[in-house]
């Protein structure tokens, strides 16, 4: 009777843990499911890392060695750095690209292409001080484009406050940024970190999503290495990471459109370029709006010079041209470039603030034209 008795709670027993293990067990497929459908796979932990992206941290990947916030690279990252940067709320910005053993980029017609597998890994980040960009600083988000077999996937990673891990979040975010500018200014800003869908709305190539900045005429000019400065696209060359590379004249090149020491109109279409041109372009989703900012664009009226906009609405501010020669301040290009407001401002998402050097350069540029 006693071991019956004993028997009878052991079952009892067991079938408790057994149902609190049950339900331990649906709440953690509830939450892998919940990060797979918002991902398309099962969300890993950082000791589960198999190969099949995207990881659920950042950390799983390995990109980066000692403290993660130190943002030191692994052996199999690549650094790399547009002459031209997009603007982006002021963000500061760290790139690197990582290319699979074995596998090689390729230069064909003045375009690049990167084979499956690789991944180019985007860091945005604020200085507490502007004044003194190499202090303390907070790591916002990290953003990574990864080729895969379907084409390339792009994968926000919002860091965390103590800035030891970012986690994957496709719906994005937003977070108040607060800094002292150049001029010794307290600025605050509210970042917005965009969804995974939003990302084609700039990565857009025939309605396909494709990188921005990893194009040649971004990457022909000089970055300083540990071996010293050289040309990236040499230097890509030299680790037989790139195949078509025939000479640095030979490539379209860009400068930096903070560069007061440059052309003016050299300034200006870069700026636009690097901006604009990945919408206005013959590829881009705003190619009917026939605005084509490519920095070789020599046809006044595609770079809309005493052109009329097709749709603009509210977004023309009552002004009749995209470009008004002699007079910048009647100008629609610089008249929703200096807006915020939904409807108006260009581009349409990436930045909560108005970017008050670029509406200057770009002001100065059409007031200088005849």
């Amino acid at each position: 009777m006693n071991t019956s008795a004993l028997t009878l709670r052991d079952l009892l027993l067991a079938s408790l843990v057994s149902i609190s293990m049950l339900g331990a067990c649906q709440s953690e497929k509830a939450e892998e499911q919940t990060d797979q459908s918002k991902t398309g796979q099962r969300a890993l932990a950082p000791e589960e890392a198999t190969g099949q992206y995207p990881y659920r941290r950042l950390s799983t990947y390995g990109f980066f060695v000692g403290e993660m916030a130190m943002l030191s690279p692994s052996e199999k990252l690549i650094p790399y750095q547009p002459a031209s940067s997009l603007f982006t709320d002021y963000a500061l910005k760290s790139r690197f690209v990582m290319i699979p053993d074995s596998a090689k980029a390729h230069l064909v017609d003045d375009d690049m292409s990167l084979p499956v597998g690789s991944i180019l890994v985007k860091n945005f980040y604020y200085p507490e001080d502007f004044r003194t960009p190499e202090g303390k600083r907070r790591i916002i988000e990290t953003r990574l484009m990864i080729h895969e077999e379907k084409g390339w996937q792009a994968y926000p990673y919002i860091w965390n406050e103590e800035q030891t891990d970012a986690v994957l979040k496709i719906v994005g975010g937003e977070t108040e940024v607060r800094f002292i500018d150049k001029n010794g200014q307290d600025q605050v800003i509210n970042y917005l970190v965009p969804n995974k869908n939003q990302c084609k709305s700039c990565h857009n190539k025939n309605e396909v999503l494709a990188p921005i900045g990893i194009q040649p005429k971004h990457l022909n000019n000089d970055l300083k290495y540990e071996s010293g400065k050289e040309n990236q696209l040499a230097h890509w060359t030299k680790m037989g990471k790139l195949e078509g590379f025939t000479g640095k004249d030979n490539h379209p090149s860009l400068i930096n459109y903070e560069d007061q020491s440059q052309a003016l109109d050299d300034r200006a279409m870069a700026y636009l370029d690097i901006n604009c041109s990945h919408c206005h372009r013959a590829e881009g989703p705003a190619s009917t709006s026939g605005l084509f900012l490519t920095f070789d664009q020599k046809d006044p009226l595609k770079l809309g010079i005493n052109k009329t906009p097709v749709a603009a609405g509210k977004g023309s501010g009552k002004f009749k041209f995209d470009i008004v020669p002699g007079h910048g301040d009647q100008s629609i290009l610089t008249y929703r470039m200096n807006s915020t407001e939904v409807g108006i401002a260009m581009p349409e998402i990436g930045r909560t603030t108005i970017h008050a050097e670029g509406v200057e350069l770009i002001k100065e540029w059409i007031n200088q034209m005849n």
